[in-house]
């Protein structure tokens, strides 16, 4: 899913054009890199999880993804995804911590490498990277347009 997520960032209707644009109307700048940067992880992350490659890292990329949706699209929108709210993107997090602290098993690349890493310390290390990477981006580099109507931030004032 979330490599189809990033494919469709790049290939799917507008392409990464359509992306870039989306990520200045939501305030991400620069945004031609945040375009290609979300739809790399996306892709990263979903190969990484699908092959069970490198846990906790594809986990925590996810945790991350999820995170900045969560605040530059879904934010103030509630909880249920066809309102356009954050529901979807928490489940999708908190899949993610779970995958990370269920490991990846024995048919997976770090089984077969015997790299496996599971429970409690992998979980936490998804969610803690991936929130802090998360957090940082946003400090760096959200942008929101000051004067949106649909900014909750703004409704507060």
């Amino acid at each position: 899913m979330l490599f189809a997520h990033g494919w469709n960032k790049v290939a799917g209707p507008g392409g990464i054009e359509g992306t870039t644009g989306w990520f200045k109307s939501l305030g991400l700048e620069p945004a031609p890199v945040h375009a290609r940067m979300a739809a790399g992880t996306e892709m990263a992350a979903g190969v990484g999880l699908t092959l069970g490659a490198a846990n906790p890292l594809p986990a925590a990329a996810a945790v991350g993804l999820m995170a900045v949706a969560a605040r530059t699209d879904h934010r103030g929108k509630g909880f249920f995804v066809f309102k356009g709210g954050w529901e979807y993107v928490g489940v999708v997090g908190g899949a993610a911590v779970a995958l990370a602290a269920l490991g990846n098993g024995r048919y997976s690349v770090d089984g077969l490498l015997r790299s496996q890493r599971a429970g409690a310390g992998p979980a936490l290390l998804a969610a803690a990277v991936g929130a802090a990477s998360a957090a940082a981006l946003l400090a760096v580099c959200y942008r929101p347009d000051p004067d949106d109507p649909n900014d909750p931030d703004e409704s507060e004032q």
